[in-house]
Formats: structure tokens, sequence, C-alpha cells
């Protein structure tokens, strides 16, 4: 991850906001919204060798592959709820913010249900129901 390019993209994005919020707020959450994106596909273009190291962690440990993809997405939940709740609250809409936050925490439980599912089988079968 190019550390110097997100770091550069967010400082001269965050400059521009500020001056921009003066003459006309909407431009500016724009270029907010803008360099996060940036920002995202920045960190999203280099982020398979991580997959690659987890899915690897999870197969030598005997996990099924519907663990990594419940985790996977999940992650990828948690990161658009909270980048669209980050970009409300810029634009000062705090009430759809946390709206968005909720919405992505009810959409992980729902991703998780045959895990937790899974879960409640083992214990009832080692219980010896």
């Amino acid at each position: 991850m190019n550390i110097v390019a997100i770091a550069g993209i967010s400082i001269v994005s965050a400059i521009i906001a500020v001056m921009m919020k003066k003459y006309n707020h909407e431009y500016s959450v724009i270029i907010s919204i803008c360099a996060g994106v940036l920002i995202l596909f920045e960190i999203l273009k280099n982020i398979s060798p991580a997959i690659k190291q987890i899915n690897t962690l999870l197969s030598s440990a005997g996990l099924s592959a519907e663990y990594a993809e419940i985790l996977f997405k999940s992650l990828g939940i948690c990161f658009l709820a909270q980048f669209a709740a980050d970009s409300c609250r810029d634009a000062g809409e705090s009430a759809l913010a946390l709206k968005v936050e909720l919405a992505g925490k009810i959409a992980i439980v729902i991703l998780s249900l045959p895990l937790f599912e899974s879960i409640a089988n083992t214990a009832v079968n080692l219980i010896g129901g």
C-alpha cells in the first residue's frame, strides 16, 4: 500500500475542501467523497496479498471456505458502511450516518446467521442433544 499517495490525496483534498467550504459547501462534500473513493481504490488495489494470507491461514486451520467468505463479506460491509456514514457526517447528516451504520450492522448479522447456526448445531451435538 502506498501510504505516501494516500497521505498526499488526503492532505490535498482536505485543503481544497476547506477552501471550497467558504464558497460552496456542496462542492466541498463532493471533493471529500471523491478523495475517499480514490483512497479506497488505492487500498483495495493492494489488498490481494492479505486476502491470500487469510485464506491460507483458514485452510491450514481446517476451516471451511464458507467461513472465509463470510469474513470477507463482513469486512466489505463494515468498510462500505463506515465510508458511507463518514461521508454523511461530512455532509452534516449525522442522523443519516447513524442509520447507515445500523443497516451495516444488521446486514452483518443476517450474513452471519449460517455461521451462528453451524456453531449452535456443533454445541448441540457436543451436549448430546
